[in-house]
């Protein structure tokens, strides 16, 4: 069947990390002393379920403008699930009562960067939040049906040569806005775990 035709569930992300295998770790946690938490958001509203994005603002002084997860670097003592839940109410004013952690996307590591991401993947409870971005960080939030990012026109990969190497680069083409990068495989690996069509081992070196 096509996995497309077949609306998500909050009820079947929460079996698919249930079962899911172990997370694939980034050799760089052990070689830096703090690290980075993102949470992937989603909530359901009339029988489709939505994921919660954010266009940073133009005057960050890194990836500025550019569509990610809420997050941010881990603070002195935190853990990193806890990094997760204060970015989203820093950025968005997620409140973190609400979310309820299923599970993890692969940690990464991105090569523009001497972190490592922890991905936290949270269901939402009480349909649609009432979010408010931080104009500070924030320069719109996105919401996204699931539908929309798993056809076939909105996804695409490309071949990039990087430092000699050659990657694949994912993009998720939203009306107004493109989705690439690191956010983009991350997507792109939640969206195959959910569907049963992509497993772990293909985020830890982005």
């Amino acid at each position: 069947a096509d996995v497309a035709s077949q609306p998500v569930t909050l009820d079947q992300i929460r079996r698919a990390f249930a079962s899911a295998q172990p997370v694939v770790r980034s050799e760089r946690e052990h070689l830096v002393k703090r690290g980075s938490a993102v949470l992937v958001p989603l909530y359901e509203h009339e029988g489709e379920v939505y994921v919660v994005l954010t266009r940073r603002s133009p005057s960050l002084r890194v990836h500025s403008g550019e569509v990610s997860f809420p997050g941010g670097g881990q603070d002195p003592g935190e853990e990193l699930v806890d990094t997760a839940r204060r970015e989203a109410l820093e950025e968005v004013a997620l409140d973190p009562a609400t979310v309820e952690i299923v599970g993890e996307l692969d940690h990464l590591s991105t090569i523009t960067s001497d972190s490592f991401i922890v991905p936290y993947v949270g269901l939402l409870s009480g349909g649609r939040p009432e979010l408010r971005p931080n104009p500070g960080e924030v320069d719109a939030v996105l919401t996204v049906a699931l539908s929309e990012l798993m056809l076939p026109e909105v996804y695409r990969e490309e071949r990039w040569s990087i430092f000699g190497d050659h990657r694949s680069i994912f993009f998720f083409e939203l009306y107004g806005d493109t989705v690439w990068g690191a956010t983009a495989a991350m997507l792109r690996q939640f969206l195959g775990l959910v569907t049963g069509t992509l497993g772990r081992g293909e985020l830890a070196h982005l």
